[in-house]
């Protein structure tokens, strides 16, 4: 099977091309898209954009050198998070390990299970990661012992003071380095409050011009004219103009700054740049938001297509996950993942949320069942929890808009949202195990 796009029944060409494009294919040729996504001059600003940071193996070697964990700790060791970092080390000692449950339960795993994923989001910077560490470490002499999930997600915007002092920093240090997750995805809200520097740096090595405003403090942002606040907005479903600019610069300041190599992406002209961006940046990944509405398999073939049309020459993509929407069915998700299957397209997981957050949708979703469809049928699954399903405070979509103070202030409870959804995927988890489904978990979390 190939991917689809609809095309004037009438125009032959096109249509016979379309049958035969599995037929001495190229990667990144664009063999299917009769209207070309980016122009030249699209090209030409993002490959300078791309110069201005030194070009794509200097990205990708910066990056790969900030994520080494010594040069990480030593960095940190000059600011407020160090002591934090050392104490997170001794934590991680007292963690639960799966084997242990595996072998007092005599779990067996079958061949033809798919694989379960565990994630959860809503690790909001290095305090609430480090408070969710104490409460995991707590409870590995308690009834329910929770499991490190093999993927977290954190939705702090990429404001000056997270990406450059510290915070974003030691918050991958505990879960990449320290609780040894396979991935953590960053968020870059593109309404972001920046100095004004970022904006007239951005204008000067690409010649776009980008409408901002005084955003207070000293700081402008993008004007975004949709659903006017920054919440409503979801800091950056509207990309107009030129932002995605702005998107793919905040990624890359932050990659190179940190060694944060996973970003989330929901909307769909940043989606297209990150493609074209990335396809020479082999260490840079992203993931697609649910909110970019991938409900249903035409939007999925939409999105195969935009990755068909710059896949690197091993026929991976920029995107390595796509969060298929809330709506969809099991039935769908599992023909999602056969078409990506049979695309080609490799490297690529496909999650759904399992719990949401009650501001987020309907309070009553519960997608476990579903989930267990998909994995018995013998289709891999990321599994993601956005809440617990108990409404508790602090566990909204609100709550990932809070300003650096008030995320401070409130680092504790977060930190405890945060554990009651690992323990709730746990939970879940244990339940795949004794179905035969085999579960991916943090290293920190086995042997």
């Amino acid at each position: 099977m190939v991917t689809h796009l609809v095309a004037d029944r009438h125009d032959r060409r096109f249509l016979n091309a379309y049958r035969s494009e599995l037929v001495g294919f190229h990667p990144g040729e664009g063999t299917i898209m009769r209207f070309k996504l980016l122009l030249a001059s699209d090209m030409k600003a993002m490959d300078s954009l791309k110069e201005s940071h030194g070009g794509a193996q200097r990205i990708a070697e910066t990056i790969e050198n900030v994520r080494d964990f010594e040069t990480r700790k030593k960095i940190l060791a000059e600011t407020e998070y160090g002591a934090m970092i050392d104490e997170a080390e001794e934590l991680v000692k007292r963690f639960a390990k799966v084997e242990d449950f595996e072998e007092a339960n005599n779990i067996a795993y079958e061949k033809e299970m798919g694989i379960a994923t565990s994630q959860v989001s809503g690790f909001q910077g290095a305090r609430v990661t480090h408070r969710c560490m104490q409460r995991i470490a707590e409870s590995a002499s308690s009834e329910v012992p929770v499991f490190v999930p093999a993927e977290m997600i954190s939705v702090v915007a990429l404001t000056e003071d997270y990406v450059y002092n510290g915070n974003l920093m030691a918050t991958l240090a505990m879960a990449e380095s320290i609780m040894r997750v396979a991935w953590f995805c960053t968020t870059n809200l593109i309404g972001t409050p920046l100095p004004e520097k970022r904006f007239a740096d951005i204008e000067r090595v690409t010649g776009v011009e980008l409408e901002t405003e005084p955003a207070g403090d000293g700081l402008v942002q993008l004007v975004l004219k949709n659903q006017g606040t920054f919440f409503g907005n979801f800091g950056g479903i509207e990309v107009a103009n030129d932002n995605h600019l702005v998107y793919l610069d905040g990624i890359t300041r932050a990659a190179k700054t940190t060694g944060a190599n996973f970003f989330l992406n929901p909307s769909w002209s940043t989606v297209i740049a990150i493609c074209y961006y990335g396809r020479d940046i082999p260490n840079l990944y992203i993931k697609i938001s649910m909110m970019l509405a991938t409900q249903n398999l035409m939007q999925f073939r939409m999105l195969l297509n935009i990755m068909n049309e710059y896949l690197r020459d091993d026929m991976t993509s920029p995107i390595r996950e796509i969060n298929i929407g809330n709506g969809v069915s099991a039935e769908n998700f599992i023909k999602c993942s056969r078409e990506l299957q049979e695309s080609g397209i490799k490297g690529v997981d496909l999650a759904a949320h399992i719990l949401i957050n009650p501001d987020l949708g309907r309070p009553d979703f519960n997608w476990y069942d579903d989930s267990i469809k998909v994995l018995e049928s013998g289709r891999d699954l990321t599994f993601k929890y956005e809440s617990d399903g108990q409404g508790r405070e602090l566990d909204t979509m609100e709550a990932y808009f809070l300003s650096d103070k008030q995320r401070t202030a409130n680092a504790l409870k977060i930190g405890d949202v945060i554990y009651y959804k690992t323990l709730q995927c746990t939970k879940h988890a244990v339940e795949y195990m004794k179905r035969g489904i085999p579960v991916k978990f943090a290293q920190s979390s086995r042997r």
